[in-house]
């Protein structure tokens, strides 16, 4: 059987469909594993998480966008200084102050080794948001939570890493944290 000029058209014109197709389904991929996940944040400038809440984070600090995702109702931005996490979620939330801590808790010792430490405080931002801050541990890490109500949103904040890096770079994110707020829109 011999092959005719169209079955030829037709073979080559369904080469150049697949090869199109597989650029962005090969390329893509490539192109986002070469970008590095950490890229850097402006420390001198608010942040914007989600909801109209915002942070201006710590100097020398990255935002990791494997775990950033911005939102209008809800979000989350993930900040690395070194070895420590850094992150503040933002989700629409209809309890109290006290109903958000025991849920961020519950949370933090659902995971295996993890332990609440301490007592916990209230604490209060720049922007005058009014919350409660602990402390938790795990296996050779630390931790310290913070979580906020305002306008229908929860915001909580993690941090996390070894003792001695939490040790030196607590203050930059205590700072850091001051500055959350909320600038009254929720979308």
């Amino acid at each position: 059987m011999a092959v005719t000029g169209s079955q030829r058209r037709n073979l080559l014109g369904a080469l150049g469909v697949v090869a199109i197709l597989a650029v962005p389904a090969v390329g893509l991929p490539a192109i986002d594993r070469a970008l590095p996940a950490e890229r850097p944040v402006r420390s001198d400038e608010p942040y914007p998480v989600a909801a109209g809440v915002s942070v201006v984070p710590p100097p020398g600090a990255t935002v990791d966008v494997t775990g950033t995702r911005p939102g209008d109702t809800a979000g989350t931005a993930l900040f690395r200084i070194g070895p420590v996490r850094y992150a503040i979620a933002v989700r629409p939330f209809a309890g109290d102050l006290a109903t958000a801590a025991a849920r961020l808790r519950k949370r933090i010792t659902g995971t295996s080794g993890y332990q609440v430490t301490g007592t916990q405080l209230a604490v209060a931002t720049m922007g005058g948001l009014n919350g409660l801050q602990g402390g938790y541990t795990a296996p050779g890490r630390g931790g310290r939570y913070l979580v906020f109500v305002v306008d229908g949103l929860t915001i909580e904040v993690t941090v996390s890493g070894g003792e001695l890096d939490l040790g030196r770079t607590l203050p930059r994110i205590e700072a850091s944290t001051s500055t959350l707020r909320h600038d009254g829109t929720t979308r």
